[in-house]
């Protein structure tokens, strides 16, 4: 498992000693926690999750042992402030901080697998930052997959008086917390819902006013970014979603100057499509792992 280092006296907001966890130490010097999903046989690519704000990245399990049986090497990290790796929970001065610190794990796996071509999966704010991370390094990927993408603010949650308000709020009290996320927002599925709600490494209180204005400054960015994007995209969005607004996956799918883009609407569905009703879920994983498959390079021999 790679580590940047033995973890030292560092321990984790769970009370586990970093040196008996998977981890890598950010430029910030913090652990952050890592999941590694390996094909028994040598792997064909290398996919890296990028999971969304509150939760981690062991809510990725379903997606990732469908990749490996696949022959894909995947590997993930809780983003600082989330799950099992340091840092103040659900707060960030500067949003780039996530994009470098998996740009970084990128580069530490890639080093050890020079050959193998690079994905990025993201889902709600890892979408965001998979989007982000790809328009900073475009020649890195050979494909983006996007699962109900934060691109876009909610225009209801996102009116002129209401961006003015949380920028004043951010610069008098950027500790004020906005409401929690609905479990009931993220699936149709109750045992999905409940399993959210019951999961300790999950975030369950509420955003940080100064929290909201780094997704805002995210989504801002990736506005201007979308002209520029050349690279190939899946988007994968529920028209029922209440927390991303599936407006931006339809903003990018148009804006984008990609030649291999691909938007796939699940009606009536919600956020977290890998998580919705088991029908969804299960075409979701199908597509996502069939459109990776086809862009890896054919097999070398005879």
């Amino acid at each position: 498992m790679p580590e940047e280092e033995a973890g030292g006296g560092s321990w984790s907001p769970q009370g586990v000693p970093y040196r008996d966890l998977p981890h890598i130490v950010s430029a910030d010097g913090l652990h952050l926690f890592c999941r590694y999903w390996e094909p028994e046989a040598p792997p064909r690519a290398l996919v890296f999750i990028a999971h969304g704000a509150g939760e981690h990245c062991g809510m990725y399990t379903d997606v990732a042992h469908t990749l490996v049986q696949k022959g894909l090497y995947v590997f993930a990290h809780d983003h600082v402030g989330h799950g099992q790796s340091e840092g103040e929970r659900m707060n960030i001065k500067n949003f780039q901080i996530y994009i470098r610190d998996a740009l970084q794990h990128i580069d530490l796996i890639r080093a050890r697998h020079p050959s193998l071509p690079v994905f990025i999966l993201g889902h709600s704010m890892g979408g965001a930052i998979s989007i982000l991370a790809a328009c900073e390094r475009p020649q890195d990927f050979v494909g983006v997959v996007l699962i109900g993408p934060l691109i876009q603010m909610n225009p209801e949650s996102a009116t002129p008086f209401k961006v003015f308000l949380a920028k004043v709020l951010s610069h008098m009290i950027p500790s004020l917390t906005l409401g929690a996320i609905d479990p009931k927002s993220v699936s149709r599925d109750p045992k999905q819902v409940e399993a959210y709600e019951a999961d300790e490494l999950n975030y369950h209180g509420g955003m940080r006013v100064s929290f909201g204005m780094q997704l805002m400054t995210a989504a801002n960015r990736i506005e201007r970014e979308l002209p520029n994007i050349t690279w190939p995209f899946y988007i994968l969005h529920g028209d029922a979603d209440k927390l991303c607004d599936i407006g931006g996956s339809h903003l990018m799918f148009n804006q984008a100057k990609s030649t291999d883009k691909k938007l796939k609407v699940y009606e009536g569905a919600y956020h977290a499509l890998h998580h919705d009703l088991p029908e969804t879920a299960e075409s979701v994983l199908q597509e996502v792992s069939s459109w990776i498959v086809e862009r890896l390079p054919a097999p070398s021999g005879p």
